[in-house]
């Protein structure tokens, strides 16, 4: 009876320890795979030509401030108007003409007198940095004011920058001198700062 126990008690630990190998087995065929998360493509950048030679036009806004040697004429406000020019890139140089058109209200402090506007031919000379152009520029302008019209060299400075192969976004600031303005011995220095958008074609 005592054999026969111990037989049954070896029997029972034998089927227990194999059971307990079996599961073991079984847990390390077991293979969890971690999520594989794959991440999106970057957009390609859009190629924007760096050529600047064509036709242009567009509208600027800015800051007109006019002073006169006698102090008596002074005045600012914002102005606002349309360009039209065309440039030729040489390959690293760049030369241009443009024909601009600014209007304003400007109280010039002295009997109601006011700057109504400015016009300016222009010559501009730049450097091509691929997609900016950074350039001088000077010609000719013609104030309107309710004293008198006076015509006056300016010149100025001006950066460009291209968003797309048509659409630009720069800014400028010119200097302006009027002599004698409406015959009253005065003369004017009129500064204008301005944020320039054009298409190009």
């Amino acid at each position: 009876m005592k054999r026969t126990t111990k037989i049954a008690s070896i029997a029972l630990i034998a089927s227990s320890a194999f059971a307990g190998a079996a599961a073991a087995g079984s847990l390390e065929n077991t293979t969890v795979e971690a999520p594989v998360f794959t991440p999106a493509p970057m957009p390609t950048p859009v190629a924007v030509d760096g050529n600047w030679t064509g036709f242009y036009t567009g509208l600027q806004v800015g800051q007109t401030d006019i002073d006169s040697d006698s102090g008596t004429l002074d005045g600012d406000d914002t102005s606002y108007g349309f360009h039209a020019g065309y440039d030729y890139d040489f390959g690293k140089f760049v030369l241009g003409g443009e024909l601009d058109y600014d209007k304003t209200d400007i109280d010039l402090g002295t009997a109601g007198a006011t700057a109504d506007s400015v016009a300016r031919a222009k010559v501009k000379a730049g450097y091509d940095f691929g997609n900016t152009l950074v350039y001088a520029t000077a010609g000719a302008a013609r104030a309107d004011t309710s004293v008198g019209d006076e015509t006056g060299p300016f010149a100025g400075l001006g950066v460009t920058y291209k968003v797309t192969d048509r659409y630009t976004v720069g800014g400028e600031v010119l200097q302006h001198k009027f002599d004698d303005v409406g015959g009253t011995g005065d003369d004017l220095d009129a500064t204008t700062i301005s944020l320039r958008g054009s298409m190009r074609f």
